[in-house]
């Protein structure tokens, strides 16, 4: 049976889901695994969405279905992606997990995998606080949390400005959010899933370990 993964991200200008998709295609290279994209409802209003600009930017995933908060339990492992807010998850991606109150008094996530990725407009823009205040809620509902760890050398690489943390892959956007994600930081995504998948194979198949 297919190790089924969930990716259920937030994205406002299409830098998340840039590396979702890259998490999404290392997570399929580790073999018999079933991946679905989700994305967390907007809260933002229709009118600020175009002001903003993120209209047009969201169009590229605008078909990616809806997370609910029932269908996590049918996954045995969920990578969160989220941007980061003065250091923390936005709000579109908290109100999501506000309403996983249900699964946590049935218990439906306690052994499950889970594990985060994120993006910030600086280069100290609260990354790593922001994957690991997102932990705090992993650990509340059980899950067993999975990063990224030094076998991904990627992570050490000096010879240019780029995200990636042992917590989890990250992105910078920049200020205006013209930058795009880069190759080192797509290829530290793409071992995030294939790490999480193989991680969540071992536990599928001892489910007396998790």
């Amino acid at each position: 049976m297919a190790t089924k993964i969930q990716i259920v991200f937030y994205s406002s200008y299409g830098h998340i889901y840039k590396m979702a998709e890259a998490i999404a295609a290392g997570a399929r290279a580790a073999g018999d695994t079933e991946v679905t994209l989700l994305q967390v409802p907007e809260l933002v209003p229709e009118d600020v969405l175009v002001k903003s600009g993120m209209k047009g930017y969201r169009a590229a995933f605008s078909s990616i279905p809806i997370a609910t908060p029932d269908a996590l339990a049918d996954a045995d492992a969920i990578i969160f992606g989220t941007p980061t807010r003065f250091g923390n998850m936005c709000s579109q991606m908290r109100n999501f997990l506000d309403q996983t109150g249900g699964l946590w008094m049935s218990g439906g996530l306690i052994g499950k995998v889970g594990s985060v990725f994120t993006s910030s407009a600086s280069q100290h823009g609260g990354q790593e606080t922001t994957i690991t205040s997102f932990h705090t809620t992993l650990l509340h509902h059980g899950m067993v949390i999975v990063g990224v760890p030094y076998s991904e050398p990627r992570l050490v690489n000096m010879s240019e400005v780029s995200g990636g943390t042992p917590y989890g892959a990250s992105t910078l956007a920049g200020a205006d959010g013209s930058r795009q994600p880069s190759e080192n930081e797509l290829a530290i995504a793409r071992f995030q899933g294939q790490h999480v998948a193989s991680i969540t194979k071992r536990l599928v198949a001892r489910p007396n370990l998790a």
